[in-house]
């Protein structure tokens, strides 16, 4: 009869470990309650933006096989992406602690005593006493707060894989980025040489022309402050380049250094456009945006162990070993053994426990804030892509047309001058503004480029590697 006691005590025990109630909120997500417009103000193709559509590497689009040598190199040995690996191997390792908070813990005592008292108990004569146990010490979760604990953990984990995925994401923004804006540096460094070449031609020219007093002085010195500006152009963009690629280096992970580039901006392709979709979609496919939600789910179930702090805890204890007063003797005597229950709570502590429910819940009342600005500024990045992208044309379209007719005033203030037509500040003016408008047409040429590069990373989606691809394409045939 009293082992059917003891079997159905432990029964009951187990029931209310595994089946006790979870105080505290449970998580819901807002999503619903986040307004967004039906459609984005400058999205001129007003398209459905699908999974195929996004499900792409989305740089490889460039068609730059050095790009994309660069964002792999980048992928693997950038040391931001290392460290937000290794949060995800120390987030699933305190989901490990977490989880064994569940389940009781086993361990073992051995010890050796000589004394005329022992455990508190006077014996008269002196004697000896050792023991050997192995314990058991069991929290029951009836309130739920380990369960909490345990789902904020979880919680924690997606969003630090999230929160990889969005440092993932911006390397390859930023790779792309720079790589484009070193391409423009030396695409305006080219300009400014062949510049100077044509200034210094230009010089010996207007020298000679001075030397035989068929031109003032004034001629000559204009020309020799032409081929200076040009001259100074160079070492500003030989600086720039060398910055660049020492940031680009950092990028990849490796000390910095000169990067071998063969491609040049000018013949750079620009990607197609990309249906960007309905905005509500953002909120699943940008990994900051998840990664969000899931902070203030983690956040939410702190509420829940906070407030199972304020119950009492039930815990169940037992020993079971061997005690003996001569080592010899240790297995003689049979098993030693005990077990208990013990019930332990707060009763008046000035309010503590009801203040940290408050910061627990104020905590969470900022991470879900926190969710909603990722959200709004996902949305504004979109915006501001997709006007950048729409004017950057257009602007991109009216430098092509100023450096054709700068390049053609250039020609013809030239002609003039040499026939006497002109004087030579109509000839350096002509210079000043085509020079001016190739380095113009570079840098907005490269600000296009970065524009298509913020939209696919506002767009927040596409495969970052193999893996992803391979395992899009079996859930893909699985449906």
């Amino acid at each position: 009869m009293k082992h059917q006691l003891s079997f159905i005590t432990i029964v009951l025990l187990l029931f209310l470990a595994i089946a006790g109630c979870k105080v505290g909120p449970n998580f819901t997500s807002d999503r619903t309650k986040i307004d967004s417009t039906a459609v984005y103000r400058f999205d001129s193709l007003q398209l459905a933006m699908t999974d195929s559509v996004l499900n792409i590497r989305w740089w490889e689009l460039f068609q730059d096989d050095k790009l994309s040598e660069l964002i792999q190199i980048g992928l693997e040995e950038n040391k931001d992406i290392l460290i937000a690996s290794s949060r995800i191997e120390q987030s699933r390792a305190l989901l490990g602690m977490t989880k064994a908070d569940l389940w009781p813990s086993f361990g073992y005592s051995a010890g050796a005593l000589r004394g005329n008292v022992i455990q508190g108990s006077p014996i008269g004569s002196e004697s000896n006493l050792f023991t050997g146990f192995g314990t058991l010490n069991w929290e029951l979760d009836f309130w739920g707060k380990f369960r909490r604990a345990n789902e904020a953990a979880k919680a924690e984990l997606a969003a630090s894989e999230f929160g990889k995925r969005t440092i993932q994401i911006g390397l390859i923004s930023q790779i792309s980025g720079t790589y484009y804006q070193l391409l423009d540096y030396k695409w305006r460094e080219y300009i400014s040489r062949k510049t100077l070449e044509l200034r210094e031609e230009s010089l010996e020219i207007i020298q000679a022309r001075y030397d035989q007093g068929i031109i003032p002085e004034i001629d000559l010195n204009q020309a020799q402050i032409q081929k200076a500006i040009a001259a100074s152009a160079i070492p500003l963009f030989q600086r720039s380049v060398a910055q660049t690629e020492n940031a680009l280096s950092v990028l990849l992970g490796r000390n910095p250094s000169s990067l071998m580039l063969d491609a040049e901006l000018e013949s750079q392709t620009l990607p197609p456009d990309i249906p960007v979709g309905i905005p509500s979609m953002l909120m699943e496919r940008r990994p900051d945006v998840m990664q969000a939600e899931y902070l203030a789910h983690a956040q939410t179930a702190r509420i829940g162990v906070a407030v199972a702090q304020q119950f009492p805890a039930i815990s169940v204890t037992g020993l079971l070993g061997v005690a003996s007063d001569e080592i010899s003797t240790l297995t003689d005597n049979g098993l030693a053994w005990n077990a208990g229950a013990s019930l332990m709570g707060p009763l008046f502590e000035f309010g503590k426990n009801k203040r940290r429910v408050e910061a627990e819940r104020y905590k969470a009342e900022q991470a879900m804030y926190a969710y909603e600005r990722t959200v709004i500024t996902a949305f504004q990045e979109v915006e501001d892509a997709l006007v950048e992208i729409q004017t950057l044309k257009d602007e991109l379209q009216a430098r092509r047309d100023h450096v054709t007719a700068a390049q053609n005033a250039l020609y013809l203030s030239g002609e003039r001058y040499d026939k006497g037509v002109t004087s030579f500040l109509e000839l350096i003016e002509s210079q000043r503004q085509a020079f001016e408008a190739e380095l113009n047409l570079s840098e907005t040429t490269q600000k296009l480029f970065n524009g298509y590069i913020k939209l696919y990373k506002a767009l927040g989606g596409g495969w970052i590697s193999a893996e992803e691809e391979n395992a899009s394409n079996i859930h893909e045939t699985q449906e």
